[in-house]
């Protein structure tokens, strides 16, 4: 005789809850210590702020794979944030899909571009 005790909870959804939550935290505070020292590698190097300066900043190879790390975290952040607008707000499954396929298609635009310019430095 088989015992059913509680209620017959039906867990529905993809649980991204915590794993995204954290990912958010950990990248954003990736993206701030980026700008942290981009900033103080702009305000402390003298003369003015031109090209020569944004190159001389971004020539070092630890600098390209910093940026390349901090480009493809933002990515991340920005994937798991508008994922969850479309998630939340975009009821009719095919026009979230399609808001989705978009974003990725957006991003994955923007980060080819983005990389691009760094390599170009």
């Amino acid at each position: 005789m088989a015992v059913n005790y509680g209620s017959k909870r039906v867990v529905v959804g993809a649980h991204y809850g915590l794993r995204d939550w954290l990912a958010q935290r950990v990248t954003a505070v990736l993206m701030a210590l980026f700008t942290v020292l981009l900033l103080a590698q702009v305000l402390f190097t003298a003369g003015p702020i031109g090209y020569d300066k944004w190159a001389g900043i971004f020539s070092s190879q630890w600098m390209k794979v910093l940026t390349f790390s901090v480009i493809v975290a933002m990515l991340y952040h920005v994937w798991v944030g508008v994922r969850d607008i479309w998630m939340d707000y975009i009821k009719p499954v095919s026009i979230r899909l399609s808001l989705q396929v978009f974003s990725i298609v957006w991003l994955v635009g923007c980060a080819g571009w983005a990389i691009q310019v760094l390599w170009r430095l």
